[in-house]
């Protein structure tokens, strides 16, 4: 297993991805947005080209690192989803948590973007055993 592998890392990040966009555009809008504080034209108003490309790309260096880990590691695919969904609870979520309570971001919002990265990270590690398996 190569330390760097672009098709399982692009199909992972991918997965990420298509977890946010059905978690903020279908199950959670609405009560995200209303948590958030932001308006429809506040929504409207951003670079959504930008906005996509930079999550992707943020999302791709976390699906980097995570298939370096495995790389190097080599674990049993159960050991692969507590990597990834470890990661999500163990580094994402509390940072997450740290910045809101200094922001004083409401608990929904937490909760509904710590969901994100819960099922987003599980959904990256669920390609990645895929690809490894």
């Amino acid at each position: 297993m190569n330390d760097f592998a672009l098709v399982p890392v692009l199909a992972g990040t991918a997965a990420f991805f298509l977890v946010g966009a059905l978690w903020y555009g279908v199950i959670f809008a609405g009560p995200w947005q209303r948590a958030a504080g932001l308006s429809n034209s506040q929504l409207q108003s951003g670079n959504m080209a930008l906005i996509f490309g930079l999550t992707f790309a943020f999302e791709m260096l976390v699906a980097m690192v995570l298939w370096h880990l495995l790389a190097r590691t080599d674990p049993p695919a159960f050991v692969v989803m507590m990597m990834a969904v470890g990661f999500a609870v163990g580094v994402m979520i509390p940072a997450i948590g740290i910045n809101y309570l200094y922001l004083r971001k409401p608990l929904a919002l937490f909760l509904i973007d710590a969901g994100h990265f819960l099922v987003g990270m599980a959904a990256m590690g669920a390609v990645f055993v895929w690809f490894r398996g």
